[in-house]
């Protein structure tokens, strides 16, 4: 199920319910999904234990309430003196507050068959009852929002928290569970030893392509939303071989895409002349209502893009513009596709952008191209990867990341990569450059298997014209 509850709403979530543990959040029940039923209500919630109820309102406020009691259907007050209520957004603005509860948590919550999520005495927050059909676009709840009588509302009403109406977009309900991180990693066999550091990166920089193809270098594409981090994945790798953080790319925060122009980077070793046997190849960003499309993706694919050429939002890239290559080698194609994905915002990344993404699929698994995730700004998600990056694979909430992005993609787990770009350091860490080099050199070892492929289908095509010879 797809839900609305941001990182950032789970990570202030977390630090009210629990201050320096980490929560795993699962939604349970949808009304938009599930309908809004008290009876359904129950039948999903009743005696999961922690919960937190987030209600999404017409106003763009969210808000809602958490009991560390398990919902139950017997018809009264249920303790918790754990309970809460909360706001996280007020008219779209991050305006976080709790509300606590005010004495000894004896009326925190109340549990009836025919009663949604209802918090305290009074009906401080009475979500629904019985059955609330949507009208038009949204819900009008038939609940209560009677607030100050069980929980402090540290001087706060109604109309600050809720904009004084029940009509909501959304309703959520999710359990709370704590979590540490793993005893055993999810993957295995990674050394962050200084000696696997130097191994991997020599062995980034002795890449070949395969032989009989009449290709110097493997070309790869980056393709990502606006912000993802394209640019900064190629400044990170460049980084790592000049030995000092580069910023080459331009790369950075912005409405629309900084990257206009299709760029074929190459890495250099250090300042020395050679460059090694790879390009990654940098384009504008996607967005929802310009930016990269599933056509342009087709041209670049293929090779008719040159290098530098300079997108224009208002024409169309077609066979008629300048410097278009009509009729490109097999080395100026694309030999693996790396979509760029922001680890932090999978959850509200626009549908448009995902219609954007999942058109172009259909062109590269017809050509055989490979394609990978680079899941970047994983430091974000979890705050042991931010106090130290070689915790990625013990993490669970990383875990978590990496196979919901892996069911969204209908890519094999193994094809996401998490990736922490060089972004705001002024030198190199060693854990961010073996975890940047892993992921370089998986992605060269899906390039080597679609080569392998062109050569099958080449030694096919000449046994079959011999055949046909005969």
């Amino acid at each position: 199920m797809s839900t609305l509850l941001k990182q950032a709403h789970k990570d202030q979530l977390s630090k009210w319910i629990t201050p320096s543990t980490r929560h795993k959040f699962t939604l349970l029940y949808k009304i938009n999904l599930d309908g809004c039923n008290a009876q359904t209500f129950h039948s999903y919630c009743d005696y999961k234990g922690p919960t937190v109820t987030v209600l999404y309102n017409t106003d763009n406020s969210v808000y809602g309430g958490y009991t560390a009691a398990s919902w139950n259907s017997n018809g009264g007050f249920i303790t918790d003196d754990q309970a809460f209520l909360f706001k996280l957004e007020y008219n779209g603005k991050a305006q976080p507050v709790k509300f606590p509860i005010h004495t000894d948590g004896n009326n925190a919550i109340y549990g009836q068959d025919n009663y949604g999520p209802t918090f305290g005495r009074g009906h401080d927050l009475k979500c629904f009852w019985e059955t609330v059909n949507k009208t038009g676009t949204y819900f009008t709840l038939n609940g209560e929002t009677n607030v100050g009588n069980t929980y402090n509302m540290k001087g706060q009403d109604k109309n600050s928290v809720m904009n004084g109406h029940l009509n909501v977009l959304e309703l959520e309900v999710y359990s709370v569970e704590e979590y540490n991180l793993l005893v055993k990693p999810w993957v295995e066999n990674v050394d962050w030893s200084r000696k696997f550091e130097k191994q991997i990166k020599d062995n980034v920089a002795s890449y070949k392509p395969l032989s009989g193809l009449d290709l110097q270098q493997a070309r790869i594409l980056l393709v990502g939303q606006v912000g993802a981090g394209k640019s900064s994945y190629f400044n990170t790798i460049n980084s790592i071989f000049r030995g000092h953080i580069s910023g080459q790319a331009n790369a950075g925060s912005a409405e629309h895409s900084l990257t206009t122009s299709y760029r074929m980077y190459e890495i250099h070793d250090g300042y020395a002349s050679r460059t090694f046997n790879f390009r990654l190849c940098d384009t504008r960003g996607l967005e929802e209502d310009q930016g990269l499309n599933d056509q342009d993706v087709g041209y670049i694919l293929d090779g008719h893009v040159p290098d530098r050429y300079n997108f224009n939002p208002a024409i169309p890239l077609s066979p008629d513009a300048e410097g278009f290559v009509k009729t490109p080698a097999f080395s100026d194609k694309i030999h693996c596709v790396a979509f760029v994905i922001d680890a932090s915002t999978i959850d509200v990344i626009p549908e448009k952008v995902w219609e954007r993404i999942k058109a172009m699929q259909p062109r590269m698994n017809y050509k055989g191209i490979p394609q990978v995730v680079l899941l970047t700004k994983i430091d974000r998600i979890c705050e042991d990867i931010s106090d130290d990056v070689s915790k990625v694979f013990f993490s669970p909430a990383m875990k978590e990341c990496v196979d919901k992005i892996a069911l969204m993609m209908g890519l094999p787990r193994s094809h996401v990569l998490p990736v922490k770009n060089y972004e705001n350091e002024i030198g190199l860490n060693q854990n961010v450059t073996i975890l940047s080099l892993l992921s370089l050199r998986r992605i060269l070892n899906f390039v080597d298997d679609f080569l392998f492929n062109k050569v099958d289908e080449i030694s096919a095509g000449k046994m079959q014209a011999v055949k046909i010879s005969d």
